[in-house]
């Protein structure tokens, strides 16, 4: 009697370029398959479009608007915010490697990096909803004082639905991007989510404590 095909049996069947649909739905299975093919083909697009879609986010979140042309802000997310994007990831990578060996990992930093960038897959489609919200507020999206709620009710009701999507979408990211610590690691969930955390405890906070206190002096 035939049985139906496992997600992981279908997976040996598709293109490089399925695993854009499939990690959706199944991303334990689609990060073996990225794992056992060292897939290196969209690593690092991936990375760069990251590092722009943060630096949109940063830009917004730091009222950019109030100091740069909308212009501007747009040259340096793209410039700058792709080549620091896919820097950090690789550092990240590198201590999501040494730290995860406390909680039982096996995988290297080359490993962890194709976890990171095929896991921001659904932040990058997130933030092309960031367009339709720049050509409604322009500069005001970036300002802090910008006027975002003065637009038509049909303008605000796409800028606040693409809000909710990127906050879901992100959301989707950080939990496909723990399923791929734990699978690449090889250790559960919550391991998986104490290996993505310890970097940020034992690097990042206590380099923001020190620049806090050098800007207060």
């Amino acid at each position: 009697m035939n049985t139906p095909s496992s997600p992981d049996q279908n997976l040996e069947h598709f293109s490089n370029k399925d695993i854009f649909s499939k990690i959706w739905v199944f991303p334990r299975a689609v990060f073996r398959f990225i794992e056992a093919k060292k897939l290196d083909e969209y690593v690092y697009i991936l990375l760069i479009l990251n590092g722009i879609c943060n630096a949109f986010d940063r830009a917004v979140d730091r009222n950019l608007g109030d100091h740069l042309s909308l212009g501007m802000i747009i040259t340096v997310c793209v410039l700058v915010g792709g080549l620091l994007g896919w820097i950090s990831l690789a550092i990240y990578a590198a201590l999501l490697s040494w730290t995860g060996k406390w909680v039982g990992g096996q995988a290297d930093s080359k490993s962890l990096l194709r976890v990171l960038a095929y896991g921001t897959i659904p932040s990058i489609v997130a933030s092309i909803f960031l367009i339709p919200q720049i050509g409604i507020y322009g500069i005001a999206l970036f300002q802090q004082d910008g006027d975002i709620t003065g637009g038509s009710v049909l303008q605000n009701v796409v800028f606040w639905g693409a809000m909710f999507l990127e906050v879901v979408l992100a959301i989707w990211s950080f939990i496909i991007t723990l399923i791929g610590v734990s699978e690449i690691q090889q250790i559960s969930i919550l391991k998986a989510f104490l290996n993505l955390l310890l970097p940020i405890l034992i690097f990042v906070v206590p380099l923001l404590m020190i620049a806090g206190i050098f800007s207060t002096l």
